[in-house]
């Protein structure tokens, strides 16, 4: 960060941090936390939107070996609570207000007792590992602990040798997903996972945008969540402007964009085709990013040899495959041939170090591999992976494996639509029916000829035999900005998708 100072790391719509002023507040913040007594391996709460706040905070949590972690500004109060408790987090850190929402009224629908607590002693038998919250605007409750400029914090000196302590091994970051549990999986990322994983992310940008100096990025995925997490540490690496928003509005990106000149748009393709459905997107000056324009709605469908796009990567291995074995099987075990689909493993130095409260033995094989239920397949003498689904979104029609990702792709190939969505709808007599959602992208679309199209490309058994045409703002997605499939099927089911 020293050496690139006075480039701009984190801009805002209304605020600018440099890489010399994230070294400076995350130190001052450092000592602070030390000063308290807090360091290596305390887990640390961050309840933060994306911006200069969580970053900083990050930063210093890093610097004392203490273990970040994120949570998400859009969980209910059963949720924080949830998360609190699970990963044993000792202290969490605030704003006063999160866009519109009191954050003193959400700590305490999410914490009985808390709102008759008293700061830094809290003593709470739901989170029995809580001693304190940091509101970091003045705060206007007892419970809650003020932070300022005139705290008392240990030396620089000191600062200095706990950072010389402070090594690859240590746990670095927990980052919270959904999975096949009722409670959300911490995934564990020692400070030598994360490095390696994002060494190459800079790279990846330029190659993406083109730029060969500094590229601005509109960053649209939420740092407390992979995806964030990888740019906010890639930036470390080589300078990287990111540019963000405390929530995906679709016109304030624009303006970021245009104003800062940026390079393009690092998110999930619900949120790009926000931003070219906005009604000033036509009159917008964008040239500084061509594939916002003209580009295709997913940037991991750049430059892909068939309809499949680039895998993305996972939480598990910190947002990409560097220094990560891999093995694609099929359901038998046997390593799949280039061109044929099977179950994505890993394992290595680039996959997290596991699951928070869970035993190796429940998390990876005998020999060490995780078996990420992911189907890709590879293409010879490419080193990129092709992502087909999860082993979860197959659809079993009459018997058959129907995967929903090679009917979208040939159902997307027809000029006259934008997008396809392809579930399973539970059948009587099939199992399932193999249903299809389209978006069309022109206003005369006939969608009676679209079995007939599609027919012509795939077996029989993989043609949709139900059909929707509707609008992308009827398509549900989750607070991530992902399809929500779930909710999409049960539209459907109810006849209330058009």
């Amino acid at each position: 960060m020293r050496a690139v100072g006075p480039e701009p790391y984190v801009v805002t719509t209304d605020d600018r941090l440099t890489y010399a002023e994230a070294d400076r507040r995350s130190a001052a913040i450092a000592r602070r936390l030390l000063h308290k007594g807090i360091g290596k391996g305390a887990r640390i709460g961050l309840f933060f939107t994306n911006g200069p706040e969580w970053v900083t905070w990050w930063l210093a949590i890093g610097r004392i070996g203490a273990v970040a972690v994120p949570l998400s500004t859009m969980y209910a109060p059963a949720e924080i609570r949830k998360v609190l408790r699970l990963a044993d987090i000792q202290l969490l850190v605030a704003p006063g207000r999160i866009l519109s929402t009191d954050t003193a009224e959400t700590f305490e629908k999410a914490l009985p007792g808390l709102a008759t607590a008293t700061a830094g002693v809290l003593q709470l038998p739901d989170t029995p590992y809580l001693r304190e919250i940091v509101l970091t605007d003045d705060p206007a409750r007892t419970w809650a602990t003020r932070w300022s400029d005139d705290l008392p914090a240990v030396s620089p000196e000191i600062l200095a040798a706990v950072e010389h302590e402070v090594s690859p091994a240590d746990p670095a970051i927990m980052i919270h997903t959904s999975g096949s549990t009722a409670d959300p999986k911490g995934v564990l990322h020692t400070h030598g996972t994360l490095v390696r994983q994002t060494s190459t992310w800079p790279a990846a940008i330029r190659h993406v945008t083109g730029v060969a100096g500094t590229p601005r990025i509109l960053c649209a995925m939420p740092m407390f969540w992979i995806g964030g997490v990888l740019a906010a540490t890639g930036a470390l690496h080589e300078p990287v402007t990111l540019l963000v928003l405390p929530r995906l509005e679709p016109g304030a990106g624009l303006d970021l964009i245009e104003r800062e000149r940026a390079a393009g748009v690092i998110g999930w393709p619900a949120f790009t085709q926000r931003l070219r459905e906005h009604p000033t997107f036509a009159d917008r000056d964008l040239s500084s990013a061509p594939m916002l324009r003209d580009g295709p709605l997913d940037i991991a469908m750049a430059g892909v040899p068939e309809q499949f796009p680039v895998h993305r990567s996972l939480t598990e291995t910190a947002g990409s495959f560097a220094y990560t074995e891999i093995r694609v099987v099929t359901a038998d075990g046997a390593e799949a041939t280039d061109g044929s689909v099977g179950e994505l493993l890993i394992r290595g130095p680039g996959v997290m170090s596991g699951y928070n409260k869970r035993e190796r033995a429940e998390v990876f094989d005998p020999d060490g591999w995780y078996h990420t239920g992911d189907l890709v397949y590879r293409v010879t003498d490419d080193p990129r992976l092709f992502y087909v689904g999860r082993t979860s979104e197959l659809i079993k029609s009459a018997g058959a494996n129907v995967s929903p990702r090679e009917v979208e792709a040939v159902v997307e190939s027809f000029d006259d639509v934008r997008q396809c969505i392809v579930l399973g709808i539970e059948d009587p007599t099939r199992g399932e029916q193999v249903c299809a959602v389209v978006i069309p992208a022109t206003p005369d679309i006939d969608p009676h000829s679209l079995p007939t199209r599609t027919r012509a490309q795939l077996s029989a058994y993989k043609v949709p035999t139900r059909w929707f045409v509707t609008t992308s703002d009827r398509i549900p997605t989750l607070p991530s900005g992902k399809l929500d499939r779930r909710r999409l099927r049960t539209l459907i089911l109810e006849d209330a998708l058009t």
